[in-house]
């Protein structure tokens, strides 16, 4: 008997053992170093390049130097150029990686990517105990891809969030997720606005993910198979103006997606005009009959160019047409002298022209600060 009860005593230590081992297993890869931490504070390899990045390294950076036993120690891989992160490593001189790094086998525990922009290989994963972490500015798998903010406010979507998730050789945004955080997106929010609040909640995410990473990384969840969404690059093709087809809401988050970078532009007189300083709707007491999509009205009350699109009117402040223009410059200087010859509803003169992507024609450039 007393054998019997001995022997049951060992299996049961040996069975917590072997669970044990097999947690633990569960957290490394394969090529784990012996001298890798089991926990924080960690050493961290930090991947990354813009503004939204940087807020992520400055958190990093101040749990480190705090003391508060998250972050042990912490390098930087950035890109050429003279990008934000690399600014902000040189500032608060913090070791700089050149990409790819060299060899890191053994000096990291963990590696974070934030707005870094290159697929990275199996072979540098596995140089990592715990693998590579991603903060991303969506809640996946909706809006995969490297423009998931501009993409949020293009859509109209009323919800988004932060996602961080272990990055996978080879691929992008479609790793298992450690957390996730819900963000209301704010009525007539940016891009830009967007961005900057989603960069400080991913940046406190990732901190309270690294507190507790052997428990997220036991509990990680796969990415659901539906719902999946793209976000690709945003280009100056998206900023043609399709009058026929655009409502005021389409052209409102148009404007509010990629007004700050790239500004919207139609055709006038075979010539590219840049639309700024967007309005929203206007409410036109006009008694023409069905004016057609691109009509231009002056409101010289407010001092605005309306523009009829698809199912009603916007407005805009300000013009590129050479040089910048307000709305009353553009009235006096163009279309106030066309006006006086032609009827506005029936001439070129009048309207502003669609010009969709992929179409033949070409509109002459005007010289402007804008590319």
């Amino acid at each position: 008997m007393f054998v019997l009860k001995s022997l049951r005593h060992f299996h049961r230590c040996c069975s917590r053992t072997e669970t044990r081992v097999r947690s633990r297993r569960l957290l490394t890869s394969p090529s784990s170093s012996s001298s890798s931490s089991s926990g924080p504070p960690w050493r961290l390899l930090f991947f990354g390049t813009d503004q939204f990045a940087v807020e992520s390294l400055k958190v990093l950076t101040s749990s480190r130097n705090s003391g508060e036993g998250i972050v042990e120690n912490l390098e930087v891989v950035t890109l050429p150029g003279n990008v934000p992160v690399k600014k902000f490593a040189q500032q608060n001189k913090l070791t700089l990686h050149s990409w790819p790094p060299d060899d890191l086998h053994g000096q990291f525990d963990v590696g974070v990517v934030v707005s870094f922009g290159c697929l990275l290989p199996q072979r540098l994963i596995s140089k990592f105990p715990y693998g590579i972490l991603n903060v991303h500015p969506s809640l996946l798998p909706r809006w995969r891809g490297p423009a998931p903010v501009f993409h949020t406010i293009l859509q109209g979507d009323t919800m988004t969030g932060v996602t961080v998730m272990q990055i996978l050789p080879h691929k992008f945004d479609i790793g298992p997720i450690l957390s996730q955080e819900l963000h209301p997106v704010p009525e007539r929010c940016t891009a830009d606005e967007l961005g900057a609040a989603l960069a400080v909640k991913g940046a406190r995410l990732l901190i309270d993910t690294l507190r507790k990473l052997p428990e997220k990384m036991l509990n990680k969840t796969e990415q659901a198979q539906t719902g999946q969404t793209f976000a690709p690059k945003i280009g100056p093709g998206l900023s043609w103006m399709v009058w026929e087809e655009q409502t005021c809401k389409q052209i409102d988050c148009l404007y509010r997606a990629i007004g700050s970078q790239i500004p919207l532009r139609t055709v006038w007189m075979n010539r590219t005009v840049k639309l700024l300083d967007f309005v929203g709707k206007c409410h036109l007491s006009d008694h023409r009959k069905k004016p057609p999509p691109g009509a231009v009205s002056y409101l010289k009350e407010s001092d605005i160019l309306a523009v009829r699109c698809k199912d009603g009117w916007v407005g805009f402040r300000a013009v590129i047409l050479k040089k910048r223009l307000t709305a009353s410059d553009f009235y006096n200087g163009y279309l106030h002298q066309t006006w006086k010859r032609n009827t506005p509803d029936t001439t070129p003169e009048g309207h502003f022209v669609s010009r969709k992507l992929g179409t033949q024609e070409t509109p002459k450039r005007t010289h402007s600060t804008f590319t």
